[in-house]
């Protein structure tokens, strides 16, 4: 046989799958194309999570949208975060193009144009479903990474949480924890030290700090009712697709402890509420985060151990979390770990500092015969790739070069009228598009400090009248004064007389 048959074989077993699959393309050779010799992701290891790695302009949010459309096909429900505002087109179906047909004619893959089921999302004053979350849901420990405090303040978090459950006061956004804070050591000390022992105002000083920082970014927006119900993201169309959750973040891309903060959230929430899944033939839920070095570049040390925690942890409940990103160096090698799909699209070598990286990426993939994988990965033409995945029983597949193969909707965005029909056709805009302000902490507290106040003024009132009437029962009029020493002495000489008597 020849090496191109040797090699058509060698995709052919590696890529054999019994269950359910996605085709992400055809394997290449030499640059080009081996109609047929498809690239196949088994359903059952998606949740095994992933990385769409490459340069700029290589292709990564077309493989992104690529593997949107097909999950969705198969009726698993998909969560993008678009921080570039690139990926709404899913909504329309592709116009069609001669190139996506040769293309998908080298693939040897029929191309068909859809359009796909699309919520909008939004988490700042953008048009959009509304995702909030509530302090109390975030809990102490969230939070505490999330501001990045020490032991001590952590501490002092966990206090502030103790204090409102047992007393029945609800933490709902910001103005809530921040009210508690200043409370604990203003109007309420004495209340909290006894309780719940001294708390350092320095401390609590730094806390609020934070948390102003928190809020400049945008988080007044995010924290508060109604809160998102994650159960909504897993949504199925009258046709058995399952809808694309597209957030918009195009606005907040200068903010990266705000979509930190959302994102840890999100997967927190998810990881609470969703049930162990087991063994399962498919995922219940894939999420894509687009340039996830936003998240890595800006963590501390203690949120990169929650994010770990979380992408080890969360693959149990059938989620599967899929990196975007320009290099694979942006992601933390205990992450990266953990990455069983990875699509790595064109790198380039303008600096030593590339050629290095470009190094330490070619060691990430298993060893072929039929590559020179850091020769491979510069030479990768656009919508071209080096695909790595884990076959059924969890072992990886054969490197492949992949021509990878067209999105079936819209390679751009919706316009403005497109975007409001979307939006205006949605029946999530308007569950979560009333801004809820019951009565929480923040005006629990000042009603009760308002109460002290009135007690305490009447309680003064009381005093300076008993003091006043004290100081008229010592200053008696003359007059008085006179007849009552009259009448004493008249007492005291009858007195006498009766006894000389």
């Amino acid at each position: 046989m020849s090496t191109q048959e040797d090699f058509f074989a060698h995709i052919e077993k590696g890529y054999t799958t019994k269950g359910d699959f996605i085709t992400l393309g055809a394997a290449m050779l030499n640059e080009e194309a081996i109609t047929n010799a498809f690239v196949k992701i088994p359903l059952k290891t998606l949740n095994r999570h992933g990385l769409i790695a490459g340069a700029t302009g290589t292709g990564k949010t077309k493989t992104l949208q690529v593997l949107a459309e097909n999950l969705s096909d198969k009726g698993i429900p998909v969560l993008l975060m678009d921080l570039k505002g690139d990926l709404s087109g899913i909504a329309e179906l592709s116009p069609g193009h001669p190139k996506i047909d040769e293309r998908h004619a080298k693939i040897g893959l029929p191309f068909e144009a859809k359009s796909f089921p699309v919520e909008i999302l939004s988490l700042s004053e953008q048009d959009g479903v509304k995702l909030r979350a509530t302090v109390s849901e975030f809990g102490p420990i969230l939070l505490s990474r999330i501001l990045d405090l020490s032991e001590t303040q952590e501490g002092i978090v966990a206090v502030v949480f103790k204090y409102c459950d047992d007393n029945k006061l609800p933490l709902l956004d910001l103005k809530d924890f921040k009210k508690v804070l200043q409370y604990a050591t203003g109007a309420g000390k004495e209340e909290f030290t006894k309780d719940y022992g001294r708390i350092s105002t320095s401390s609590t000083g730094t806390i609020l700090r934070k948390i102003i920082e928190l809020e400049q970014q945008g988080a007044d927006l995010f924290f508060g009712e109604k809160s998102f119900e994650v159960d909504d993201l897993t949504r199925i169309d009258e046709n058995g697709r399952g809808y694309i959750n597209i957030i918009r973040l195009t606005d907040i891309q200068d903010r990266p402890k705000l979509f930190s903060t959302f994102m840890l959230s999100l997967l927190a929430e998810i990881y609470s509420t969703f049930p162990e899944q087991g063994d399962s033939d498919k995922p219940e839920l894939i999420l894509f985060i687009d340039e996830a070095h936003l998240i890595f570049n800006q963590a501390s040390k203690a949120l990169l151990e929650q994010i770990e925690s979380i992408v080890k942890l969360i693959r149990s409940k059938g989620i599967g979390l899929y990196f975007v990103t320009q290099n694979p160096t942006d992601v933390p090698n205990a992450v990266l770990s953990q990455l069983g799909l990875k699509v790595q699209h064109a790198l380039r070598a303008f600096t030593a500092r590339d050629r290095k990286a470009i190094k330490l990426t070619a060691e990430n993939y298993p060893i072929s015969e039929y590559y020179d994988t850091k020769e491979v990965l510069t030479s990768l033409g656009i919508g071209e790739a080096l695909v790595s995945a884990l076959d059924e029983k969890g072992r990886p597949t054969p490197l492949a070069a992949t021509l990878l193969r067209a999105p079936m909707s819209r390679m751009d965005v919706l316009t403005d009228s497109e975007l409001k029909e979307v939006i205006d056709n949605s029946k999530l805009v308007k569950k979560y598009g009333e801004v809820i302000d019951r009565e929480s902490a923040y005006e629990m507290l000042n009603e009760k400090i308002e109460k002290a106040e009135k007690e305490a003024e009447k309680e003064k009132s009381k005093s300076t009248t008993r003091r006043t009437s004290s100081r008229r029962s010592t200053r008696q009029n003359p007059v008085i004064k006179v007849l009552t020493s009259a009448t004493f002495i008249r007492g005291v000489l009858g007195v006498l007389k009766k006894v000389m008597r």
